[in-house]
């Protein structure tokens, strides 16, 4: 199966098995799941996620409560703005009353601070959401491309390490047997489901953007990625 019939299958499954969880629809969407709060919870206890200070996490609605867990853990968190248009907002407990409101993505736009990716502080860990997961590590997110381009940009930056743990929760129904592979695709260290915790088999990432890999309008489109294409085309 190609990537895009993996999602349209994940996706039949959440619905057909009555798992699937509001916004709706589903497709086209990292999508919300039954018993994402206990995959949350199971997360927090892994050892590397204890000992970050500071997390970046997707802004997706079933990342929501591992969101609000790491801020009331005292945790920084670093959530990349739909589409990396606005950059990546910062988010320090230290400096907000409503930890609820700010793990929202409205909350975090008002109790947040946007900042340009050179002015974040180091990231230690990685939260990722998905449509699709495989127990070798491989990772299907909505199509578009965003969170590869995001550990990309972050590592140009040298603002993660190129092992950085990356972690996903999902739903059982969310993990298939195999996911096909591209150069750019980012490999994950464990599936978190509200069952159980999966240890990935395998790690395999770029070492940095791959510009053959997008197009220019892309580029364009995305203002960190147009001032580092600039940079290196002056």
């Amino acid at each position: 199966m190609d990537k895009d019939s993996i999602r349209r299958e994940v996706y039949r499954r959440l619905i057909d098995e009555g798992v699937s969880k509001p916004p709706y629809p589903i497709e086209g969407r990292i999508p919300n799941f039954a018993g994402a709060e206990e995959a949350a919870s199971r997360l927090t206890r892994l050892k590397k996620f204890l000992e970050a200070d500071v997390i970046k996490i997707n802004p997706d609605s079933p990342q929501r409560p591992v969101r609000y867990m790491a801020l009331s853990m005292g945790k920084k968190v670093v959530m990349p703005t739909p589409r990396i248009k606005k950059g990546f907002i910062f988010l320090d407990p230290d400096k907000i009353r409503d930890i609820g409101f700010a793990s929202t993505i409205r909350g975090a736009f008002r109790l947040g601070k946007i900042m340009e990716v050179e002015d974040l502080p180091r990231i230690e860990y990685i939260v990722e959401g998905s449509v699709a997961v495989s127990p070798d590590g491989s990772r299907l997110g909505k199509g578009e491309g965003y969170a590869e381009l995001e550990y990309a940009i972050l590592l140009e930056y040298g603002k993660i390490d190129y092992d950085v743990e990356i972690v996903t929760t999902v739903h059982e129904l969310q993990i298939v047997d195999y996911i096909p592979r591209d150069v750019y695709d980012v490999s994950i260290n464990y599936i978190v489901t509200p069952r159980r915790i999966v240890r990935c088999k395998s790690m395999y990432r770029p070492n940095g953007i791959i510009w053959d890999a997008l197009d220019k309008e892309k580029i364009m489109e995305i203002p960190i990625l147009k001032k580092l294409w600039e940079s290196r085309h002056k």
